[in-house]
């Protein structure tokens, strides 16, 4: 499993500076890979290229393969930039999507979010996708604090793909 996502990553041909999320088991690790971007002010930015495998039968980006994006750029965002969710699980309460626009095969889908609030329990983010810079999708999240759990690590120390 762990070769195939590797072969995917190569395959992905990321912009610079975005390394692959270790994420190799599971959906992610079936779907993926995702790819992330620290920026200089702390934000991090996702993306991944639309491959064959994320494609409805028109060739264009299954709506659940762009949940999935969506799904991993709002609490991995919160995760990524708010240290005291690091080491914890981000669970799914409510997800909120409008689809925009499309991506097409190729298409480099990128995915940015803020945390707009936080509470004990709750964490609220938004966010967007876009491909070239037009936005295809906006979403916004509530993800319920849950168990601790480990960093999810950059895959930096890998070669670029």
């Amino acid at each position: 499993m762990e070769s195939d996502l590797m072969q995917r990553t190569a395959a992905q041909n990321p912009p610079p500076g975005f390394h692959p999320i270790a994420l190799v088991d599971g959906f992610l690790g079936r779907n993926g890979p995702v790819f992330v971007k620290r920026e200089d002010d702390g934000s991090v930015v996702f993306g991944s290229r639309v491959m064959p495998h994320m494609t409805n039968p028109m060739g264009a980006a299954h709506g659940g393969w762009v949940a999935t994006l969506v799904d991993v750029t709002l609490p991995l965002t919160a995760r990524f930039t708010v240290p005291e969710l690091d080491h914890h699980f981000l669970l799914t309460v409510n997800l909120s999507i409008d689809y925009l626009a499309g991506a097409k095969l190729g298409d480099w889908v990128e995915g940015r979010a803020r945390v707009l609030r936080r509470t004990t329990r709750m964490t609220f983010v938004d966010g967007l996708l876009s491909v070239e810079g037009e936005t295809i999708v906006r979403a916004s999240g509530i993800f319920r604090t849950g168990p601790g759990g480990p960093s999810i690590p950059f895959w930096s120390d890998l070669p670029a793909p």
